[in-house]
């Protein structure tokens, strides 16, 4: 049967369905995503955070449940100051700033002094998330910024030498974390402790497994866009490779891999809904970009780890690349005039 043609004057799409567009503020759960909203999506991070929280508790213990403590409860503080400072109630049951504390909690060191958390907490809501604001309108992730702000404002409280204690009943913590010891005295050591995590380091950092576990969950629920993990994990690899080749040691590529925050942060910190990109092809950018800086940073720069930094300097181009990697609009480009 002949389709029927439009009569003159009358629009080529008359008759025919128009597609369905929403429109809404970020953070954007993902198609085929099995959060429903705000709420849900941080309620599957916290999930997918849970085996790292649980290895930490393990190898730090009292250190780990101190931290952590002290992060959640000043991000709730402050997410309930701030916005009451602005006139507005704080929407505390979304967990947002409880997940932003636990993220911020577990980028920390063991031994980081307790106001620390205080200040770290109040950063990362109030010039991370409110001055923006608020939830979904920030352009930096909330706990990085409070993890760099107190790094600056604390550098020994949070500088390589405090994360050991010789006197320390914990064998772990007497040690210099795995990224220090490469990088300072050129050490390297087995996989196996990497991954299961026995080594020193910030409360998330230490289990290569954990951290899987928990971005694999993440991944499969559609809660974290798997295309940003997967570019950083490619490019640190690739890299890594390279330095193996032109200059073989006992830090390999496979130890950049599993050493030091990389699986926590592009698991959990790089594919911040808010932070990062809209498009595919704008969160592979994003990730090989991340994934470059932390290499740049590890090799050649006098800090161990480069994570938070590498982070935070892509936050500050995704809103080019969102312009870069505009999808074509719905029935091709649109007609210029001559």
């Amino acid at each position: 049967m002949a389709e029927e043609k439009p009569k003159e004057g009358e629009p080529e799409a008359a008759g025919k369905p128009e597609p369905t567009l929403f429109v809404a503020p970020s953070p954007h759960l993902p198609s085929g995503s099995g959060a429903t909203s705000t709420r849900w999506m941080m309620l599957d991070v916290l999930i997918g955070l849970a085996p790292v929280v649980l290895v930490a508790l393990y190898v730090f213990q009292w250190y780990a449940l101190m931290q952590l403590g002290i992060c959640v409860v000043s991000c709730l503080v402050a997410e309930k100051a701030f916005t009451a400072w602005r006139g507005r109630s704080a929407h505390l049951g979304d967990f947002s700033a409880a997940v932003t504390g636990v993220i911020l909690g577990l980028s920390l060191p063991w031994s980081a002094p307790w106001y620390t958390g205080v200040v770290a907490g109040g950063v990362a809501i109030g010039l991370g998330k409110v001055v923006f604001g608020g939830l979904g309108q920030n352009i930096f992730n909330p706990a990085m910024v409070g993890r760099a702000f107190v790094l600056i404002c604390f550098p020994v409280a949070l500088g390589a030498g405090a994360y050991t204690d010789p006197q320390a009943t914990l064998d772990v913590i007497t040690r210099a974390t795995p990224l220090t010891a490469a990088k300072q005295l050129g050490e390297g050591m087995g996989l196996w402790p990497l991954l299961a995590g026995t080594v020193n380091g910030s409360l998330g950092e230490t289990s290569g497994l954990a951290c899987i576990l928990g971005g694999l969950y993440l991944c499969v629920r559609r809660t974290a866009s798997w295309e940003i993990p997967a570019s950083v994990i490619i490019t640190v690899m690739v890299i890594g490779l390279i330095g193996d080749w032109l200059s073989p040691g006992a830090w390999t590529a496979v130890h950049h891999l599993l050493g030091g925050a990389l699986l926590f942060g592009a698991f959990f910190i790089a594919t911040d809904p808010v932070s990062s990109p809209l498009t595919i092809k704008g969160k592979w950018i994003f990730g090989v970009g991340v994934g470059m800086f932390i290499m740049l940073i590890r090799l050649f720069s006098g800090y161990p780890e480069g994570v938070m930094f590498a982070v935070l300097l892509m936050n500050a181009i995704v809103p080019l690349i969102n312009r870069w990697t505009i999808p074509l609009p719905v029935g091709g480009p649109v007609p210029v005039k001559a």
